[in-house]
């Protein structure tokens, strides 16, 4: 059989820790590549979506300017005597404007806060992959 039995069941610290290296690197290459796709996805879905959205923004443009427009023709109505009649009536609808953007901008800000634009599942993975190497390490110690 085996002349050295005990080399077999007893490897080197020199092979142990070759065999710890490599598999980090694997285990790094992995997480790497993980987190490559996610970004990769990422940029796809945003790459595609971009042309659409610069149409959308065209018409939602041309639209709010129209609105806007009938608007102002609306409250001019409410000043008919007075000679700044247009005047007031851009003022206003632009106030008006003003007020529904702030919220919107906010509103904005608090959904990027919530949810972050990290790669989350990346950095979920690598959080657990930690905690194990941490377990890992005190057991061998």
């Amino acid at each position: 059989m085996n002349a050295n039995p005990t080399r077999v069941n007893h490897r080197s610290l020199t092979d142990i820790l070759a065999e710890m290296k490599n598999e980090f690197q694997e285990f790094m290459q992995t997480r790497i590549e993980l987190l490559r796709v996610e970004l990769k996805e990422k940029a796809r879905l945003i790459k595609a979506a971009l042309p659409l959205a610069a149409v959308g923004l065209l018409f939602l443009t041309v639209a709010f300017i129209l609105f806007s427009l009938a608007l102002v023709g609306l409250v001019v109505v409410a000043f008919e005597r007075s000679p700044y009649r247009w005047f007031f009536a851009f003022l206003i609808v632009s106030f008006l404007w003003a007020l529904f953007g702030g919220i919107a901008a906010l509103v904005v800000q608090q959904q990027v806060r919530a949810k972050g634009v990290v790669p989350r599942k990346t950095i979920h993975v690598l959080n657990n992959d930690k905690a194990w190497l941490q377990r890992e390490a005190k057991n061998i110690l």
